[in-house]
């Protein structure tokens, strides 16, 4: 899973979040919550519940932040 293919599925609250904090690698378990909530695919959380972005997914939100390839 990837959030470039879940983004659409996405509320607009997390949508929000996730860009607000273009720099957070570990997505608090309240806002992984939301994204498992509305994700097609499988979502990894750790022990707390809190989800691990990959490079990608990090790069993907600063791309959405700044316009490109929006």
């Amino acid at each position: 899973m990837t959030l470039k293919d879940e983004w659409d599925r996405l509320d607009a609250q997390t949508r929000q979040w996730l860009l607000d904090n273009p720099g957070c690698v570990t997505v608090p378990r309240t806002v992984a919550a939301m994204i498992k909530q509305n994700s097609a695919g499988h979502v990894e959380v750790d022990g707390h519940g809190q989800m691990l972005l990959s490079l990608e997914d990090q790069d993907f939100i600063r791309e959405k932040g700044t316009g490109v390839g929006a």
